[in-house]
């Protein structure tokens, strides 16, 4: 399958310092606070951390599918292919949503009309995108289905959504993805509420796909053993920030961050005594309504100091791709500045 040839840049996609804030009654909830991150092409990203830490809000706002009111974009850049996504027109961000960049929500019963055949839904995707005829869109959907690994697709193709598993509905939201040939696919929880085995068989499909069309990914995760089997590289979010952000494999030998190493000590071990305790870190994580100006993280770390009490620490490069936001990083008079 040919991809849509176009200038080549050096990142595919850009996050520059993107703020998105809710508007409610208890105050501004400030769900994602000033992050960034740079995403090349064939490349995969894992963004993890724990619910509530921002990670869906800021893949909805790449998408600018941030529902207004109660959220809006307030501040940042998002660059694809050098063009600012959030100055663009909505015809003209209808080009690139689900064209250039298609999206596999968390749940897919809820993301596919019960009401409608898997055909209509999966044709309309793609005669809103591509000038090509009803009969040329259903070919290619049949194709699509076949690629993903969905059985008789000649004949499934006209079933309804219930009419499918739940490992095989997220199939079809993958082949619904990628049948305009998206070059950024963003997988939201893409294996929540499936079993083991099918969890399995989806993150190898994702896999497979972006090796086959050299398409970038962007997971959304909690569970860091799917990060270290498929992303090149991984930014851990806590509280609306990126704390840290580094290659894979530095990642996972070199932890920096407190709340990094605490999540990476959360995981089940094979090579851990079946009676000892499984690690968890303390506390829970903070109300983002108007939190102060300091590390949101120090109530439940073991490492806190004074200074981590009252701002925010600078962000520090510890080696190449590796950087972290963390006060034990920082020298004496930074931290007397501070």
């Amino acid at each position: 399958m040919s991809k849509k040839t176009t200038k080549q840049f050096d990142n595919m996609l850009e996050v520059r310092d993107l703020k998105t804030h809710f508007l409610t009654d208890a105050g501004i909830v400030k769900a994602v606070d000033g992050i960034s991150f740079d995403l090349k092409q064939g490349e995969t990203l894992g963004i993890v951390g724990e619910s509530g830490c921002g990670k869906s809000v800021t893949n909805l706002s790449i998408m600018r599918l941030i529902p207004s009111p109660p959220g809006k974009i307030v501040g940042g850049e998002i660059f694809f292919e050098g063009q600012d996504i959030l100055k663009l027109s909505e015809s003209e961000l209808r080009h690139i949503r689900g064209n250039m960049i298609s999206m596999i929500f968390q749940d897919p019963m809820t993301s596919l009309n019960p009401f409608l055949k898997i055909s209509t839904q999966m044709i309309e995707t793609i005669c809103i995108h591509q000038d090509i005829s009803k009969k040329a869109a259903l070919e290619k959907s049949i194709d699509m289905l076949n690629l993903v690994g969905i059985p008789d697709a000649k004949s499934r193709i006209h079933n309804y959504p219930h009419q499918f598993s739940g490992g095989m509905r997220q199939r079809v939201m993958i082949a619904m993805a990628l049948s305009c040939e998206a070059k950024i696919l963003i997988a939201d929880e893409p294996t929540t509420a499936l079993d083991v085995t099918i969890q399995a068989q989806i993150l190898e499909l994702i896999q497979k796909l972006s090796r086959q069309l050299n398409t970038s990914v962007i997971i959304i995760t909690h569970d860091l053993g799917v990060v270290a089997g498929m992303c090149d590289n991984v930014c851990v979010m806590y509280a609306g920030k990126i704390v840290e952000k580094a290659k894979t494999e530095d990642l996972y030998a070199h932890p920096a961050h407190p709340y990094t190493f605490g999540l990476i000590q959360s995981v089940p071990r094979l090579d851990k005594a079946k009676n000892g305790r499984l690690f968890s870190i303390e506390g829970q994580p903070p109300n983002v309504i108007d939190l102060p100006p300091c590390c949101p993280f120090h109530p439940r770390c073991e490492k806190a100091m004074d200074v981590c009490r009252t701002q925010y620490p600078p962000t520090k490069n510890l080696g190449e791709h590796h950087e972290v936001s963390c006060w034990l990083y920082t020298d004496d008079q930074e931290r007397s500045n501070g």
